[in-house]
């Protein structure tokens, strides 16, 4: 990664640190009366030394010192786990504030932009990137600061006691944050690509798993096992080339400090035999002076080295924070985002006009199109595969860009609100998704203040009503993950029965029968056309029998309309409509 690269990024993680900047300073603030606290009790460590080997002071009279000893001990071990407490609320405000920043900007680019990835990295990002950052905000950022203040208070404390003391004090410590850089900058590097590996690895595991059944079919299992054991011995290989940087790390510091402290030994021991007396302002070296520098040395370097550890905490949320800036700061086609609102129960018509559809990134998918869907028109939306259909009823929920003018009772879609056109439109696909735990909640997922009336009429519309009796628990059973215990046409029929427990407007119906045994295709349009004579509907479907009754039918290819009519007139009609119901029996 380069300088400016990393410069950048610790800018961002700075700058995510203001979100907690009160923790921050109170972290800080813990730590420097720590601080305060060690100088003190070294002092009162030394003075109790000198006084009962050197004054032969009697024990009695050196009783309050002990008690004072005593204290400082048990109010640095209170502030340490204060510090800790602090730190980890510090810590864990700015990652809930960074995940909320991720969910939001997902809502906001929408399923279309999210489906460019594998769910596995959504999940690494969202939740091991962001809670590996818990140690550079609950550590790291106070340190610094600790790391200056603290040994420079020491500096002032052992100055005027030995300015030799305090010379190689002063002489040595900086080498070791210089070196801590030199190697945190190559730790910062290959945590990067550490986490650019996990992601990999993260999407392509959740992808084998999703995708295991046909993996078996098509013999691949194996293939595919030899290829995880690959990729996780790579992953492997980054940890342990981390850990490696992360010892040596540890070792130049250690190195350093403890040089430092055997120079301070030495000193100090030939001051004693009487050879180097002439740097303590003409006063000898005492045992108080000695005790009090060689133990207030470890001290006077344990900052640093604890920068030095938490310096690895940096490089870890500098890879991290590469993805989250990166996604954070992606920019897509505007979407909507609006502030009107519809008219309430207003009939909902919609009118385009050299309406261009466009991906998240920008490129026309379909377009231009110039249509009206009015209010309470029932439009069947056919083609063949690839034609635009399902691009058009992204677009209708909110999913996707556009160019061009697409009003809503006049209104262009873009300057509506996104919560209130959602609350505008119901939609049924051909993969539903039931993310709620029971069946009951599934279907009140989108209406939850509904009654127990609604819920019961929406239960017999869709005909979930057939399932009840052969499920355990009846509406209280749960569905498991992504609805494993359900099959295919019951997870449908209670998608059914949430479009219809809270009638929206607009019905968008996306080839809903399309998985479906005869019996359960026959149920689940039953229950679907009944409701579309209540609302502005648009199926889109590859059932030609099924539009027969619908007020118009659309026919696009290649991103267009290219026909409109009633069943009965394109039938007649040449052109592709006409072509594929010859071809396909009704079937398209």
């Amino acid at each position: 990664m380069k300088k400016t690269r990393q410069q950048q990024l610790t800018q961002w993680l700075k700058t995510q640190g203001s979100l907690a900047q009160r923790w921050l300073r109170l972290s800080m603030l813990l730590g420097l009366i720590s601080g305060i606290l060690i100088v003190a009790q070294t002092w009162l460590l030394a003075a109790l030394l000198h006084a009962l080997i050197i004054a032969h002071t009697p024990r009695e009279q050196l009783l309050p010192s002990f008690v004072w000893l005593a204290t400082t001990f048990a109010l640095r071990a209170l502030l340490s786990w204060l510090r800790e407490r602090v730190g980890f609320i510090c810590g864990q405000v700015i990652r809930q504030r960074i995940r909320q920043q991720v969910l939001d900007k997902l809502q906001q680019l929408g399923p279309a932009w999210i489906q460019n990835k594998p769910a596995g990295s959504w999940a690494s990002i969202i939740v091991e990137q962001i809670d590996d950052m818990q140690d550079y905000y609950s550590r790291y950022l106070p340190q610094i600061s600790l790391a200056v203040f603290i040994p420079l208070l020491i500096l002032i404390t052992v100055f005027p006691i030995n300015w030799a003391a305090g010379a190689i004090l002063l002489t040595t410590a900086p080498l070791i944050p210089l070196f801590m850089v030199l190697v945190g900058m190559g730790a910062a590097d290959a945590n990067r690509r550490n986490f650019v590996a996990l992601a990999r690895l993260s999407g392509n595991f959740l992808d084998r798993l999703r995708g295991l059944d046909s993996l078996r079919l098509f013999n691949r299992a194996a293939a595919e096992t030899a290829q995880i054991a690959k990729s996780s011995e790579d992953f492997r290989s980054r940890t342990m080339e981390l850990l490696r940087l992360a010892f040596l790390s540890s070792a130049v510091l250690e190195f350093f400090a403890s040089l430092s402290i055997a120079v301070l030994a030495v000193y100090f021991g030939f001051s004693y035999l009487g050879e180097l007396n002439f740097v303590s302002y003409g006063l000898g070296v005492t045992l108080f002076s000695g005790f009090f520098v060689l133990i207030l040395a470890p001290e006077f370097f344990q900052p640093l080295r604890d920068l030095g550890t938490f310096y690895h905490a940096k490089a870890q949320a500098v890879g991290a924070a590469e993805a989250l800036e990166t996604f954070l700061s992606a920019e897509g086609e505007q979407m909507g985002g609006g502030t009107q609102t519809l008219a309430a129960d207003a009939p909902l018509a919609l009118q385009a006009f050299d309406l261009e559809i466009l991906s998240p990134n920008g490129v026309r998918l379909a377009g231009p199109l110039s249509f009206t869907l009015y209010a309470g028109q029932r439009v069947a939306l056919v083609g063949l595969s690839g034609a635009g259909k399902s691009s058009l009823l992204n677009l209708l929920l909110g999913f996707l860009p556009y160019r061009g003018s697409l009003t809503v009772n006049g209104i262009e879609l873009r300057e509506l609100a996104c919560e209130d056109w959602h609350r505008q439109v119901s939609w049924v696909g051909q993969n539903p998704h039931l993310p709620a735990q029971t069946l009951r909640a599934n279907i009140l997922l989108g209406h939850p203040q509904a009654s127990a009336a609604q819920l019961l009429q929406a239960v017999e519309l869709s005909y979930v009503s057939e399932l009840l009796p052969l499920l355990p628990q009846g509406l209280e059973t749960e569905v498991g993950d992504n609805a494993l215990r359900l099959s295919v046409s019951q997870a449908q029929r209670v998608a059914v029965a949430r479009a219809l427990i809270g009638p929206r407007r607009l019905l968008l119906l996306d080839e809903p029968v399309a998985s479906l045994d005869a019996h359960s295709e026959q149920r689940v349009m039953q229950a679907l056309n009944a409701a579309s004579h209540q609302q502005t509907n648009l199926l889109v479907t590859h059932q030609l029998a099924d539009t027969k009754d619908y007020d118009q039918i659309w026919v696009m290819n290649s991103g267009r309309i290219v026909q409109q009519g009633d069943y009965a007139t394109l039938s007649t009609q040449p052109g592709l409509f006409a072509k594929l119901n010859a071809h396909r029996c009704g079937d398209l």
